[in-house]
């Protein structure tokens, strides 16, 4: 499987790295996700391995603590050789401390995930959101310590706004600690917001963006299509889904369905997969599932790549109206913004 650096930094990646929110015993937060553990989890890393992956991603606020203590027992010695990531910020207390990025939460949260992942380091500890009451320095200087006393190799962040990241950016060269190599968002077809402000941000400032949710829950499958089953059409109308069961939904799907006949075995989840691998500032494209069968498909997408014809037909698939300031920019001054995604 490709590599490809994080960011501005000498860290590779799989192209294709595993999510691990599935790794559950069915309880806590984000627990009704999946429910994977024991033989089955282990079962899981190794396909992942076999495919080439390097990257397991979790947090410690799935499933409770549970979904990293699951994915440190599937490693075993194996750890050494990948690249575990995991996150901070969600609660895991009732105390004041227990949330956030102060450096009291912080400093405690990564000794919990150590203890839970079964390792002496993190390769890549990532803050899971913005927080808006604690100074950025005081969570930079936090990580830095982290990376010092050797508990961290590397940091970054996750679901920020663009200034947030240019913020930490310039925080951090004043500072002069370390910088988030990596940005974990939201990407896909369907979800193409990080195209405005946070994908031109980390070309620009050199982080790399890992995708969570490529395949928007399950609608770029293909499993929710009109023609589907009446079972699953009642889940799309019924949940968050609907939303995207709309005109560009449908087109989307539908030229997944077509690009996907033209290369023989190929799925339209593969295709999706292989629209984010052609997009600027992508490094990784992060892959979850809940059986063996929807992992198998997902990490065969490696084996092919699409044309540029191709991704021309998906962009124009999935295009949207550009907002402004990006609007203004590409309609009067686009040969001196580049960085602009054609939307």
């Amino acid at each position: 499987m490709e590599t490809r650096f994080l960011g501005k930094s000498g860290l590779e990646v799989s192209v294709f790295g595993f999510g691990t929110m599935t790794f559950s015993d069915g309880t806590g937060m984000f627990g009704g996700v999946g429910a994977t553990r024991g033989d089955d989890a282990r079962r899981q890393v190794d396909m992942c391995i076999e495919a080439g992956v390097n990257l397991f991603d979790t947090a410690d606020v799935y499933a409770a603590g549970r979904s990293e203590e699951i994915l440190g027992q599937a490693l075993g010695p194996r750890r050494k050789d990948v690249i575990v990531a995991t996150k901070a910020f969600g609660r895991m207390g009732k105390s004041a401390h227990d949330t956030g990025l102060s450096r009291r939460h912080l400093v405690d949260a990564c000794n919990a995930s150590l203890k839970r992942l079964g390792t002496d380091w993190i390769d890549l500890y990532q803050v899971h959101s913005f927080d808006a009451l604690v100074p950025l320095d005081e969570t930079l200087r936090a990580l830095d310590d982290l990376v010092t006393a050797g508990k961290v190799r590397y940091i970054g962040c996750s679901n920020f706004n663009g200034w947030h990241l240019m913020k930490a950016s310039a925080i951090a060269e004043r500072l002069g600690t370390e910088r988030f190599i990596g940005q974990q968002i939201q990407y896909s077809l369907m979800v193409r917001d990080a195209e405005d402000e946070l994908l031109p941000c980390g070309v620009d400032q050199g982080v790399g963006a890992l995708i969570w949710s490529p395949l928007a829950q399950g609608f770029l499958s293909g499993k929710f299509r009109s023609q589907s089953t009446d079972a699953a059409q009642r889940l799309l109308l019924s949940g968050r889904l609907k939303a995207m069961d709309t005109p560009i939904g449908n087109a989307v799907v539908d030229a997944l369905f077509d690009l996907a006949a033209r290369h023989p075995g190929a799925t339209p989840s593969q295709v999706a997969l292989n629209w984010l691998l052609a997009r600027p500032g992508v490094s990784t494209v992060l892959i979850g599932a809940r059986s063996d069968e929807q992992l198998a498909d997902n990490l065969a997408a490696a084996s092919w790549s699409l044309t540029a014809d191709e991704v021309a037909i998906l962009d124009q698939a999935s295009k949207t109206a550009l907002r402004y300031p990006n609007s203004h920019h590409r309609l009067f001054t686009p040969e001196r913004n580049p960085q602009l995604f054609a939307r």
